[in-house]
């Protein structure tokens, strides 16, 4: 599933007439870069929501009759669903015996998704769960917490010093002699359809970060750590021209996931996630 409801009030005045899925980056629209990506790991089913200049996005798909995938719209013209109910209103358009992979649209990174997918993939993976979170060390404000075996038990805000999830309810202990993991959350993860029947009581409209916190104590939510990711969250304005040679950068070094044609040397910098 790709989250491209979003309103992309950062980056207007671009997102005044178009969706923030339809930006242009290295001469094409962010939500084509994801595509392909996901495209070139084999994915053949592609949900995609859709909400602020909702019909220029089923246009453009039309236009290049959906990249030869099999392309749902998951409509929330209505209204903005968040994370957690985007996922949830999409639910019938899902393989419901298959694992979600769920990337934000905006998100440009070298992750490895084919391995990122397999991780969370019942016949494939060594340590199956309900829900694989890419996370990374970068320095940001929020951050998730993971116990020293991966999973999920907490969120904090290291600005605010809010706390939040099963380790500030101490349903979690924490252990101050093994402390918590800190990792970024990267917008892209894999969900189980074995979740949904725990979004029954959930309103229309929530968090996914909300709900698995709200799980993590009873569910396996895993992170799936990636110390030397390199990713950017096109924003704003003034990450679109470093977004350009970022693309060309990640995907050179990547040929599998055949982003770009280009190739020069790829530039050194590690560009940071804003929150």
């Amino acid at each position: 599933m790709i989250f491209a409801a979003g309103l992309g009030t950062r980056l207007k005045p671009l997102t005044d007439t178009m969706p923030k899925a339809l930006v242009p980056v290295a001469g094409k629209p962010l939500l084509q870069h994801v595509i392909e990506r996901l495209s070139a790991i084999g994915i053949e089913r592609i949900v995609i929501n859709i909400h602020h200049f909702g019909q220029q996005i089923i246009d453009f798909l039309d236009s290049h009759h959906h990249f030869g995938l099999d392309i749902r719209i998951s409509d929330e013209r209505q209204a903005l669903l968040d994370t957690g109910g985007g996922i949830k209103k999409a639910r019938p358009l899902f393989d419901p015996s298959s694992p979600i992979l769920i990337h934000n649209v905006d998100i440009l990174s070298d992750a490895d998704l084919d391995a990122i997918y397999a991780s969370a993939t019942p016949a494939l993976a060594s340590a199956p769960a309900e829900a694989i979170l890419l996370a990374s060390p970068r320095k940001t404000s929020r951050y998730l917490l993971f116990s020293p075996d991966r999973r999920l038990i907490g969120w904090q805000n290291i600005t605010t010093g809010e706390l939040r999830g099963p380790i500030a309810d101490q349903a979690i202990p924490l252990d101050a002699s093994n402390p918590p993991l800190r990792l970024a959350f990267s917008g892209i993860h894999v969900f189980s359809p074995s979740l949904f029947p725990l979004m029954d009581e959930w309103p229309d409209k929530f968090s996914i970060i909300d709900f698995y916190l709200s799980v993590c104590a009873s569910h396996k939510i895993l992170a799936y750590p990636a110390p030397d990711l390199r990713l950017m969250d096109v924003g704003k304005l003034d990450t679109l021209a470093a977004a350009d040679a970022f693309i060309q950068s990640v995907g050179c070094a990547a040929a599998s996931q055949r982003l770009c044609p280009h190739t020069e040397p790829a530039p050194s910098s590690h560009p940071s996630n804003p929150d």
